[in-house]
């Protein structure tokens, strides 16, 4: 049975430009490595998504093990650990949703108009929260509701769910994954027999450079943590955006 240890990437950049780790982010990663090193955990295989944040935190992790010269394994980059493109989301089903329900298009249009304000400020909330037009707009994309050119939430699951026949390993062998929220979340609710709308539900509570533990055997998966985030002891350091 192998454990396959899945983090979701530190603290990312404000939503115009969010594809990279703001310096929180860099830190939470880097003390997420010196977790692992003082729990004396070893891996024998890592991957990483091919967005830039995931790279990032996975980069931090290893330099934690290289300064301490211990090995850690080669990562290999593979995008069926990515994100959905939310960014995408918004361009093609935004209008269409803006045109049906005049709440969310109030709400779309303050929080652009936040952005526009915040003018690239980390701290600013409108970047660090979840906002009710992002919900509703994830859940149409979900539901299928609307004309869309990209990947459908159909597709993104099946892609993240065969993620796991790539985590078999020998026994007691410890695998790292460097992913984003909705990834994790899938792949706990395939390990909980869970379905769509929790899914989402779960995401929107993995937090910034946290580690989700589970155990593989074949291709059945079992929880064991979600979640976590014992290197993160002050609360400034705890973050969901």
């Amino acid at each position: 049975m192998s454990n396959v240890y899945l983090v979701r990437h530190g603290q990312a950049g404000t939503r115009d430009s969010y594809d990279s780790l703001s310096e929180l982010g860099r830190r939470q990663s880097r003390l997420l490595g010196e977790y692992f090193l003082s729990q004396g955990i070893e891996f024998t295989a890592a991957y990483s998504g091919t967005m830039l944040r995931q790279q990032q935190t996975a980069a931090e992790v290893r330099t934690t093990y290289t300064e301490a010269a211990l090995p850690f394994p080669e990562i290999e980059i593979d995008n069926q650990w990515n994100e959905f493109d939310l960014a995408q989301v918004y361009r093609e089903i935004g209008p269409l949703l803006c045109d049906e329900d005049p709440e969310f298009h109030s709400q779309y249009e303050d929080m652009r108009r936040e952005v526009r304000q915040s003018a690239g400020v980390h701290e600013a909330q409108v970047h660090r929260r979840w906002r009710p037009c992002d919900t509703k707009i994830v859940d149409a994309w979900i539901a299928g509701r609307f004309p869309y050119s990209g990947e459908t939430w159909s597709q993104f699951y099946q892609r993240v769910a065969a993620c796991r026949f790539k985590l078999s390993g020998p026994r007691d062998v410890n695998i790292l994954a460097f992913t984003s929220a909705t990834p994790a979340a899938i792949l706990t609710g395939l390990a909980l027999d869970i379905n769509d709308g929790r899914v989402r539900e779960l995401a929107g509570v993995v937090q910034n450079a946290s580690y989700t533990l589970l155990r593989q055997r074949g291709e059945q998966l079992r929880l064991f943590q979600f979640n976590a985030v014992p290197h993160l002891t002050a609360p400034g350091l705890r973050t969901h955006r």
